[in-house]
């Protein structure tokens, strides 16, 4: 008996820009905006939540449905609980991004309540890196948060935006999550959009993100995952068979499985992408996901341009759209098929 895997699809959902840190490298402008209210949220996951039925009725592929609920800072809505109990309502798995400060014992205990599957807190290294990209005082008070987090029994992961302030730290990470007790480390790469514009010149240069990623990919820390969504990391694959099919069957998520809702209701490609497709207060998901010549082209590989058009990796890679984007624009153009400026494959 065959049995059918089932594909994720995730909605990450910004509830608003407001923060109570103003880190270096954030890709978001932190301007203030007409936030969606709880009943708007309610009807964006009614929506979701019916149009994945309709397409498990239509192509019988079962899903494995998330929404990755965050801001700014989310905890700075008065209503976060009441949202996460409405999204989790509709059979969603829940996962929440902050910085940690504002989370208290009691706020961690209500997630734990709520089911969570995980809570993300940013930590950009040991103490004085840390600071030095989101402020003084902050690294005490988020590891105070995740010690809270641990406490309940949630599954917490730390998170590193990997620039060259901060590479050559990535062992103490590693050290530090090991000694809390967490269970994942992850990591991805600076975007030089939004505030992170700013720190163009500090992108790691293609070499060193591939010894970097070696050096990753030989850890094998006791009681620790390290994880990451970047699609670049797949080419440390040992696997050299000849993938060159034209349909993404991984990597860059942008287009094939998750939208990105910002605060004031407009859905982009990813949360890094700032491009707008559309917007719930008056467009539907499902058309959205359906007509958006911007997710058409991100799922054609004769869009692709450079060595991510031509890359025998591409099914499952594809770059990331947002550093591609990013990079154009510092170039004077704004293309997000662009190759991916940090791949350390030849191809």
């Amino acid at each position: 008996m065959s049995v059918t895997q089932q594909q994720d699809f995730f909605v990450q959902l910004h509830l608003t820009e407001r923060c109570n840190l103003r880190c270096r490298h954030c890709y978001q402008s932190g301007t203030r905006n007409q936030e969606l209210s709880l009943a708007e949220i309610r009807h964006v996951a009614v929506e979701v939540s019916e149009m994945l039925d309709t397409w498990t009725d239509a192509y019988d592929v079962p899903f494995s449905p998330s929404f990755n609920i965050t801001g700014g800072e989310p905890f700075l809505r008065q209503d976060i609980f009441e949202i996460l109990q409405e999204v989790g309502d509709r059979g969603f798995e829940l996962y929440l991004l902050t910085n940690g400060i504002l989370i208290d014992k009691t706020k961690a205990q209500r997630l734990a309540e709520l089911g969570l599957k995980g809570v993300q807190v940013s930590i950009e290294g040991p103490e004085r890196i840390h600071e030095e990209i989101r402020g003084g005082g902050s690294f005490s008070s988020s590891l105070k948060g995740v010690r809270h987090l641990l406490d309940t029994g949630l599954t917490v992961t730390l998170n590193v935006t990997l620039s060259d302030i901060n590479a050559d730290y990535f062992m103490d990470m590693v050290r530090l999550s090991s000694s809390l007790g967490v269970q994942k480390l992850g990591f991805s790469r600076l975007v030089p959009s939004g505030r992170g514009s700013g720190l163009l010149n500090n992108m790691l240069n293609k070499d060193k993100v591939s010894a970097l990623y070696r050096s990753i990919g030989s850890l094998n820390p006791k009681g620790l995952q390290v994880i990451t969504g970047d699609p670049v990391a797949s080419q440390m694959s040992d696997d050299d068979k000849d993938d060159s099919g034209s349909f993404p069957t991984g990597g860059c998520a942008a287009g094939i499985s998750g939208l990105t809702i910002l605060p004031d209701g407009t859905v982009t490609p990813c949360r890094r992408l700032p491009i707008s497709i559309g917007n719930v207060r008056k467009d539907a998901l499902r058309e959205i996901w359906a007509t958006s010549p911007v997710l058409e082209s991100l799922r054609n590989k004769h869009s692709y341009k450079g060595k991510c058009g031509n890359c025998h990796r591409w099914a499952f890679c594809r770059g990331c759209r947002a550093i591609a984007y990013a990079y154009s624009q510092s170039k004077g153009e704004n293309d997000f098929l662009d190759e991916d400026p940090q791949c350390f494959i030849d191809e």
